[in-house]
């Protein structure tokens, strides 16, 4: 480990999506300010009513620039309804809902995108625009796209997640088009190892939003190559995940829903897990270091003091590694 990495003032990379990871990337934010990049989940984008609709991205966005609406846990705060209510009067499909503010996003990203932008320019300007501090970086300006394949068939993923309510048993996940992606030079950038201190895996769905990142290659390889702590934050709190359907498809693919499974569906990239302190029993049977704290982020304290703990853990283990 360098020099840097003990410190506590070089750069932090956050691997992130959904509800859940944005909520501890806020509370990175807080501490970190510009030393924060994060590498955001893309394969759930999709196509809709001819506009490309991101929304691992913009729930990081919304939430990192302070424009979520915590009532609803997703979305834009202020939210209108009208297009929506127009759309249903004309026949058109309502079952992915776009509010109002939330519509001038995808507009604008569309209209960009055949522009010939790329999603990592746009992701870019909108943060400055939202006076995002961190770096947001999308995993690939390339498609990917996560498909659930059910008993039955295989949905394209919001079909599973929005229209289809994760009702369908899921059998297996895949994410078509990783094979052929890149990484883009920005997440390349930032994984360099000069003044990096840590990698977090925020507590994230491991399946659907972590899991698309690590199917694009060279991911792990940088992982590997660049010398500090890869820290996993647990999304399982008492044998429950807080948000989404983690618990649901955990249990449809056989795997135990508990702070030891996340660790091993880590197995061999991480260097510890932070797991919450009501899980406290499960630590002697992990093979690798871990850390208790509350892990239930229900306001900014809570994301901070998360924030704070993870930071401090994989430090310890930098220290712990240059003995």
């Amino acid at each position: 480990m360098s020099g840097t990495a003990q410190s506590g003032r070089g750069r932090v990379v956050a691997l992130c999506g959904g509800v859940g990871g944005a909520k501890l990337a806020l509370g990175l934010q807080q501490v970190l300010g510009p030393r924060l990049s994060v590498v955001v989940n893309m394969a759930d984008d999709f196509e809709h009513l001819g506009l490309r609709i991101s929304p691992d991205l913009d729930t990081v966005l919304y939430t990192l620039g302070g424009l979520s609406d915590r009532q609803r846990g997703w979305g834009r705060a202020g939210e209108s309804w009208h297009f929506m209510e127009a759309l249903a009067e004309v026949g058109g499909e309502t079952w992915f809902s776009l509010g109002d503010r939330d519509l001038a996003l995808h507009v604008e990203r569309t209209r960009r995108l055949a522009a010939g932008q790329t999603l990592t320019a746009i992701a870019a300007d909108i943060a400055r625009r939202f006076g995002i501090a961190a770096q947001i970086r999308p995993v690939s300006n390339d498609d990917i796209r996560t498909i659930v394949v059910t008993p039955d068939e295989e949905l394209a993923f919001q079909r599973y997640f929005v229209e289809r309510r994760c009702e369908p048993t899921v059998r297996r996940i895949r994410f078509e088009g990783a094979d052929t992606a890149r990484l883009t030079r920005e997440v390349r950038d930032a994984l360099a190892p000069r003044d990096l201190r840590m990698v977090v895996i925020c507590p994230s769905n491991p399946f659907l939003s972590i899991d698309p990142l690590f199917a694009v290659s060279g991911l792990r390889e940088l992982l590997a190559a660049a010398g500090v702590p890869i820290v996993a934050v647990s999304p399982i709190v008492g044998g429950q995940a807080v948000k989404g359907p983690t618990r649901k498809i955990m249990d449809e693919l056989g795997v135990a829903a508990t702070t030891a499974a996340i660790a091993k569906h880590y197995e061999g990239l991480i260097s510890g897990i932070v797991i919450d302190s009501g899980d406290v029993a499960e630590a002697d049977g992990l093979a690798l270091p871990v850390h208790a704290t509350p892990t239930l982020m229900t306001d900014l304290a809570s994301k901070v003091a998360l924030a704070r703990q993870t930071l401090a853990f994989g430090d310890r283990l930098a220290a712990q590694a240059d003995r």
